[in-house]
């Protein structure tokens, strides 16, 4: 009895070692992805000029980069059996690559004093090579190593608590990169912003190097060449046998179509559709989400009681109303509605991640954890990140009014900013996650029908 017991306690404990690792590497990698999805944008406004069609090149290249990085590195990391060496470097050079982004502002302003016309071309390619760059490191240490790390280090008695942790880190990470980036942004602008930022992930990348291992369980696959290795993952034989995982990557691209349509925009909407200053906008955000995150504790019950499901029907009626409340925000909106609806939006961005994040892990092949963090980035990042920003921009083009940005006495740029009715499209793009999402349930069901009767 006591036998048993003990082996209870090995497979749920992830010890507190593992946890710090998780809490550090984990926070520092999206703290640095939101500097990229929301302050990467609003710098193209405030320097570049109005141009929403900047940021949905910035966001469709750097989601095509990174699902091809992640696919490369991810098979790499199975193919050796270690996580380790990309987790380290590819921290390292996410952070030189977020500070070297800062110096397409001087390249620009270079151009500009020189009277060049095509400066705006440049600046334009420069910032999407920069983002595109940034990406590509990112994936390598965050995807590619972090995310299969976690996966190696966990099993199915414990991923409901994990899956909590690395849903509210996104977050954690939006509340500290709205709440301090905004006011960093306005005591040293954004270079200096950059800077600062790119330290930090570099200091992690550097405190990997000395205090995380490897899974002990994790050992090198090799099947054949590595660009036979690199397909394999693309066999369609697998997913016909395994019917629940391709149903919750298809409920995950539609979910997160949606959720890419307007979330690019949504601090550029606060910062200048609605004319809230850097501060003040961070500070909305960052409490707006302070509270969503409370949705954690309640869904990792539910998600260890088998109810991932029933999260995402939730998860999705709860946005789709946060939508509304901010689609009816203007400038003369009190501050705490717009914070009702982040909060909302939150709520239901956070329960979705939760849910699936546990989903999917327990459901990747063992050998190949890396390459299935490949293939979620696919569903999770290429498609969403591609398709949303365009119906975004399409949007804002037709229907945001213009604004001007001047760049200097002489020089200005005009271009339509974020209209309220960007949110409402979003929420009716997201509410067609609930047909994948109907099939994903039945699916799901039957098959634990199945594993209680092979029990």
């Amino acid at each position: 009895m006591a036998k048993q017991k003990a082996n209870v306690i090995n497979t749920t404990a992830l010890g507190k070692r593992n946890w710090m690792l998780i809490w550090i590497i984990g926070m520092a990698g999206q703290i640095a992805w939101n500097i990229e999805n929301n302050w990467f944008n609003t710098f193209v406004y405030e320097k570049i000029g109005y141009v929403p069609d900047v940021i949905a090149w910035m966001v469709g290249v750097s989601a095509a980069v990174t699902t091809i990085v992640t696919f490369l590195f991810g098979t790499l990391s199975d193919r050796i059996g270690k996580r380790k060496p990309f987790i380290v470097f590819g921290y390292i050079l996410w952070g030189l690559a977020t500070i070297g982004f800062g110096f397409t502002e001087l390249i620009y302003q270079s151009l500009l004093a020189r009277g060049l016309s095509i400066a705006f071309t440049i600046a334009a390619l420069s910032v999407i090579s920069a983002d595109a760059i940034m990406s590509a490191f990112g994936s390598m240490g965050n995807d590619a190593g972090f995310n299969a790390w976690t996966t190696d280090i966990s099993n199915e008695s414990n991923r409901g608590k994990l899956s909590g942790a690395l849903a509210i880190m996104p977050v954690l990470a939006t509340i500290v990169g709205t709440i301090g980036s905004g006011f960093i942004i306005e005591r040293f602008d954004y270079f200096g912003f950059f800077i600062i930022m790119g330290l930090l992930v570099i200091s992690i990348g550097v405190f990997s190097l000395f205090f995380m291992k490897d899974s002990p369980t994790l050992s090198p696959r090799v099947e054949g060449s590595f660009g036979k290795q690199f397909l394999s993952v693309f066999n369609l034989k697998y997913f016909k046998e395994n019917k629940e995982l391709a149903l919750v990557f298809i409920f995950l691209a539609s979910y997160f179509i949606g959720f890419n349509v307007y979330f690019p925009y949504m601090l550029v909407f606060i910062q200048y559709t609605l004319e809230i200053e850097v501060g003040m906008s961070g500070l909305i955000l960052g409490i707006g989400l302070i509270f969503a995150s409370i949705v954690v504790i309640p869904a990792s019950r539910l998600i260890e009681r088998g109810k991932s499901p029933f999260i995402c029907l939730l998860a999705i009626i709860v946005n789709t109303l946060g939508l509304i409340v901010v689609s009816i925000s203007v400038p003369s909106t009190p501050y705490w509605v717009l914070g009702l609806g982040v909060f909302l939006v939150g709520a239901g961005y956070i329960s979705v991640l939760q849910a699936l994040t546990a989903w999917m892990k327990n459901l990747y092949p063992e050998k190949q954890r890396g390459q299935f963090e490949g293939l979620r980035i696919v569903f999770a990042v290429l498609l969403p990140m591609v398709i949303g920003p365009i119906i975004g921009t399409n949007i804002i083009k037709a229907f945001g009014t213009n604004g001007v940005q001047w760049l200097t006495d002489t020089i200005y740029v005009e271009g339509p900013l974020p209209p309220q009715i960007l949110f409402i499209v979003g929420a009716v793009v997201t509410l067609f996650s609930l047909i994948p999402l109907y099939y994903l349930n039945n699916q799901y069901l039957n098959n634990r029908k199945i594993k209680n009767s092979n029990n």
